[in-house]
């Protein structure tokens, strides 16, 4: 059912010196996420991670342009695969690993709306990428709206119902205790039967720089994966 992507291979954060930088072009190491999974890194703020149950892809440029502040914003887009009876996603099925171990939860919509997030928000409409990219069965549109914006139309709930043709899409917030910092984290989603974890790395200006331009297309490795198999 799913072909694997080609794994990068040199550790992110590795200290290189300059003689091997101008001789090698640097690699991404995938993070081990501690549960079985296809993941890619393809996509400088996007990042992927499948099994046989389900599919997670994020976006998180504007998390990455945010150091220091409280406030997390990840864009999700999720969908259950093939033959996996629809699933009821709720908001304490998400969760997200920070650098030092901890784990947290989403916000809470109370605190979410007490905290106005507009210009985090209004930040995001030039600061994002696009995650539009599923396995060619999920083609219906479908929002994740565990947050809905201050003022718009839309409003919060706190189950979204998954099938295998729905390609839902949503915000996700989370209060960062101390802040954004710089390293590792690990967006957690609980399916029925598995557990996916989606690395997400809070980029320094140096690492931006160096590995930036390192990354392929995320556009055709999904599509690669997801290929039917030739006979």
């Amino acid at each position: 059912m799913l072909r694997s992507f080609l794994s990068f291979v040199v550790a992110i954060g590795v200290a290189l010196t300059p003689a091997i930088r101008a001789q090698e072009k640097p690699q991404v190491q995938i993070p081990n996420p501690g549960v079985p999974q296809v993941m890619t890194l393809e996509g400088k703020f996007v990042r992927a991670a499948y099994n046989n149950e389900a599919y997670v892809i994020l976006g998180y440029q504007v998390a990455n342009r945010s150091i220091g502040d409280e406030w997390m914003m990840i864009d999700l887009g999720t969908t259950v695969l093939d033959n996996t009876p629809a699933y009821k996603l709720t908001r304490d099925k998400v969760s997200l690993s920070l650098p030092d171990g901890k784990e947290i939860g989403l916000a809470s919509v109370e605190d979410y709306r007490k905290a106005n997030l507009r210009a985090l928000e209004s930040r995001a409409r030039v600061q994002r990428d696009s995650i539009n990219y599923f396995p060619p069965q999920a083609s219906q549109a479908c929002r994740i709206g565990f947050f809905a914006e201050l003022g718009g139309p839309a409003l919060p709930w706190d189950v979204v119902e998954l099938s295998n043709r729905r390609a839902c899409v949503g915000r996700l917030f989370f209060q960062v205790p101390g802040g954004i910092k710089h390293g590792q984290y690990f967006l957690n989603v609980k399916f029925e039967k598995s557990v996916l974890r989606v690395p997400l790395r809070i980029l320094t200006e140096e690492e931006e720089k160096f590995l930036g331009k390192n990354y392929g297309d995320i556009r055709k490795q999904v599509k690669e994966a997801f290929a039917p198999k030739k006979k």
